[in-house]
């Protein structure tokens, strides 16, 4: 019998490695297919003989990119948004998270029911788009011109990342609180000195939704930024989509390298610095997420 188990165990590993590296290989298809693109000829671009392997490798696309100053103030107003916003969103997140943890706040169990609530049923886009409308306004009438500013403020806020901190922090020991009270401590001292560092794989776990939520932010980066010269990356390469498949565009394109392959040279640089962070914050992604999203 227990040859048999060991036997079965084997079969379900090789079988189970065997779909996982088929799996992986489905994801960093896209990618490679897309740096082979951005550095192939234009003729084996334009007629789809790119499968894998780049042809008649060129950088032209990339220059022409790097030669763009839009591009760059793009980056910048994203490097912006990413590093502002997620500062915003997780100090928020961890304010709530921390309050909303404590029994004996008033009216906890209301609180939490809204919280919870607005992720069953959304007023819609158009409510959302009128009141970040008036929050606009606001924001102009004191003299806050930049529109950058107005969408760090508005996406501050996720419930389900509040929730996930909420957990986090009742899952700390009350002694060890209690601990720190009687040794003096004040609120915030408990906060910073107790419930973050033993929070810190679910912190830094929110920490990554928001900043790639932010890297990635296209559609009310495009709403709410009105001048083009604080247009996010993400709108930037939406914009030059639309430019570079436009037919009379093509048609009137005569140098050696592709339309697709400036698109394609654009994705690349578009995700690299996401797959430079991550690795480094993968290591709390698992256990950030078990312990804020289980509840004792």
């Amino acid at each position: 019998m227990k040859r048999k188990l060991e036997i079965s165990e084997l079969i379900f590993k090789i079988i189970s490695y065997f779909l996982l590296t088929i799996f992986a290989l489905c994801c960093l298809y896209p990618f490679v297919y897309a740096i082979s693109a951005a550095i192939s000829g234009r003729y084996y671009v334009d007629y789809n003989q790119v499968v894998l392997f780049p042809k008649e490798i060129q950088f032209n696309a990339f220059k022409e990119m790097f030669g763009n100053n839009m591009f760059w103030n793009s980056y910048s107003n994203t490097l912006f948004l990413t590093f502002y916003g997620t500062i915003w969103a997780l100090g928020v997140s961890i304010l709530g998270g921390y309050a909303l943890s404590k029994k004996r706040l008033l009216f906890r169990k209301t609180f939490n029911f809204f919280l919870v609530f607005t992720m069953w049923f959304s007023a819609g886009i158009v409510p959302q788009y009128l009141n970040y409308i008036n929050t606009k306004k606001v924001f102009n009438s004191v003299g806050i011109m930049d529109d950058k500013w107005l969408v760090v403020i508005a996406m501050g806020m996720a419930a389900m990342n509040i929730i996930l901190l909420r957990n986090a922090f009742e899952g700390v020991p009350s002694e060890i609180e209690e601990a720190a009270i009687v040794d003096g401590a004040t609120e915030i001292q408990v906060l910073n000195k107790v419930y973050i560092p033993m929070s810190k794989s679910t912190i830094a776990t929110v920490a990554l939704f928001f900043g790639i939520s932010r890297w990635n932010g296209y559609f009310w980066a495009r709403q709410m930024i009105s001048n083009s010269n604080e247009h996010p990356l993400q709108v930037f390469v939406r914009l030059k989509l639309e430019q570079y498949t436009d037919p009379e565009f093509v048609a009137g394109w005569n140098k050696p390298y592709a339309t697709d392959s400036v698109i394609y040279a654009l994705i690349v640089c578009s995700i690299v610095p996401i797959l430079v962070i991550y690795p480094f914050i993968q290591k709390y992604f698992a256990k950030g997420v078990n312990m804020g999203g289980v509840k004792e």
